[in-house]
């Protein structure tokens, strides 16, 4: 059974840090992307960032970029993101996901979900 075990979400001050992890099990890690989506309240699920098999191919969502940094680790299973500089704005629940489609910005495109950490940045 594939699962997606996230920590590292609290409450932090604007311009402050986070760094969120997540450790997966149940499934080949080296053989998938992985991505990490955020969900505020009252908004669609929303692309974050994409790391490949490799992490050779790395792609950021435009509000996040040069702030966060996604990376992952294969021989502890777990996919990081680095969170800099964060903004009131940035208050959501994150999610990681392993992707078995080909869409990398899609959720849809993600089957294998964790269970969300929230991440509150206050003014």
């Amino acid at each position: 059974q594939v699962q997606l075990v996230e920590s590292g979400g609290g409450l932090v001050q604007a311009g402050g840090s986070l760094r969120l992890s997540c450790i997966a099990s149940g499934l080949t890690f080296r053989t998938y992307d992985m991505g990490w989506f955020r969900q505020a309240p009252g908004k669609e699920r929303a692309f974050v960032a994409h790391i490949s098999k490799s992490g050779g191919s790395i792609n950021y969502a435009s509000f996040v970029k040069g702030r966060f940094t996604i990376s992952r680790d294969t021989v502890k299973n777990t996919v990081y993101l680095q969170m800099n500089s964060l903004k009131p704005e940035d208050t959501a629940v994150y999610y990681c996901a392993a992707l078995t489609g080909v869409r990398v910005t899609r959720s849809n495109d993600y089957n294998y979900w964790g269970q969300g950490t929230q991440v509150t940045v206050s003014s």
